[in-house]
């Protein structure tokens, strides 16, 4: 993956509202090595880079605070409340995020009062909020088994003021964001204000994108559910491409900023001929451009699958204004040309130019793929993310996120994931494997330089 800074070991502090006085009431272990369950000191690291330089420079290399329950925790659980909000697009899992949260604070540590926000952070806004949901076992029983998330998803900011503002009016101590970038940055924004203020709310981020694009942390839940779905659609492609002369199957899938479930799911799939992502320029016409290279493909093999993730090839698409959503992203669905459409056009065009005859089908899954429930590995997952939030709040750290690093649980600062979007690395086995799997040259036309 391609991270463009390289941050400090201060850099990756996490913040805490105070030093915790209070006994977990968990009853895990503090000997090692006697059989049961342990918990977690802040003194255990996980480093950032896994490969740690032969002679290290001057300070301690960077790494991250490692998740799950403290010894001591901040907030007493019988007058501590929660609220669960999500936020953005949907993906699969949101569900199993909110019921282990929800049980780990209510079974786990004994927190009776947990509100469920509506519709995102508009939920907040008094002026067109709808009450809060309140959250109980019979209310939460089952929900994983759905796709989507029951308490509602909306974009667009909320002035952090407003959203501390409900949080005191509702007594809520840990706030629990699930969403992606523009998620994050909000949940950054209201830890600040909190802070600001003088009031002790704990602000924990679940990181919530199928587009797998958030820094510092390696997989997102929703995720491989999402690759699996999109496996389907790839392989349903290349069986009407490969039913017909000259077929073309053409697929697009999400991936505003970073092509991770395209080359995933190329992977997975293994019937991808040409795959686009918005970190690789392409170009149409000329000599080894997309064009020419499916034409010789077609001769050769008479059939043809090609996967292009939404935020690909924008260079070419003659889409007049960008448009942004409410959260400020790229509203490709919006725009009067997205790619895939764009593609499809073209290429029924470039071959009907040139007297071939061409049998394209062009599929767009996107919110079919991002709406299913997640697969039992996702459900896993989730339910780690959810309990691992639920210890960072009630240990007291706040403006941060929980995510996984080297296979490990970690605690990320929000102010650090925010910095960018994570990308697919061109130098990276990924895309090395990518290139293998299909057969396309590293640089598709004279326009990738």
């Amino acid at each position: 993956m391609a991270i463009d800074f390289q941050p400090e070991r201060k850099d990756l502090e996490v913040l805490s509202l105070g030093a915790p006085q209070l006994d977990s009431p968990l009853g895990l272990s503090t000997r090692p090595d006697d059989g049961l369950p342990d918990y977690k000191s802040d003194d255990r690291r996980i480093p950032l880079d896994v490969y740690l330089p032969r002679k290290n420079g001057p300070g301690e290399p960077a790494s991250f605070e490692c998740a799950g329950p403290r010894r001591r925790i901040y907030f007493d659980p019988q007058s501590t409340r929660a609220a669960i909000v999500t936020c953005g697009g949907l993906c699969p899992g949101i569900n199993n995020v909110i019921q282990s949260i929800f049980l780990e604070l209510y079974h786990g540590y004994g927190v009776r009062r947990v509100l469920g926000v509506r519709y995102g952070y508009a939920g907040f806004d008094m002026a067109s909020a709808q009450t809060p949901l309140e959250l109980t076992p019979q209310r939460v029983e089952g929900v994983q088994r759905n796709g989507g998330s029951f308490l509602g998803s909306s974009r667009g900011a909320v002035d952090p003021a407003l959203i501390v503002e409900a949080c005191r009016r509702w007594k809520v101590n840990l706030l629990f964001t699930i969403g992606g970038d523009g998620t994050l940055k909000g949940a950054h924004g209201v830890a600040e204000e909190a802070l600001r203020q003088g009031y002790e709310l704990s602000v924990i981020g679940v990181p919530k994108t199928i587009d797998n694009d958030i820094l510092f942390v390696y997989k997102t839940f929703g995720f491989d559910t999402a690759v699996q779905a999109a496996r389907q659609v790839l392989l349903g492609a290349h069986n009407e491409a490969e039913g017909a002369p000259n077929g073309v199957g053409l697929v697009k899938l999400m991936g505003r900023d970073s092509g991770f479930i395209a080359c995933h799911a190329t992977l997975a799939s293994m019937v991808v001929n040409f795959c686009l992502i918005p970190e690789c320029p392409f170009s149409l016409e000329g000599p080894g451009g997309l064009f020419e290279l499916l034409e010789e493909r077609l001769v050769r093999r008479n059939h043809a699958v090609i996967v292009a993730a939404e935020g690909a090839g924008l260079d070419l698409v003659d889409s007049g204004e960008i448009m942004r959503d409410k959260s400020g992203n790229i509203a490709y669905s919006q725009m009067s040309r997205d790619v895939g459409t764009f593609l499809r056009d073209r290429i029924k065009a470039h071959f009907a130019g040139c007297g071939h005859e061409v049998n394209l089908k062009y599929i767009d899954p996107s919110y079919v793929v991002r709406s299913v429930p997640a697969d039992a590995g996702d459900a896993l997952f989730c339910n780690d993310l959810g309990r691992a939030a639920v210890h960072a709040a009630m240990a007291g750290k706040t403006d941060m996120v929980v995510g996984l690093w080297h296979n490990v649980m970690t605690h990320v600062p929000l102010s650090q994931v925010t910095h960018g979007k994570k990308k697919v690395a061109l130098e990276s086995s990924l895309w090395n494997s990518v290139l293998s799997a299909t057969g396309q040259p590293g640089r598709i036309g004279a326009a990738a330089g």
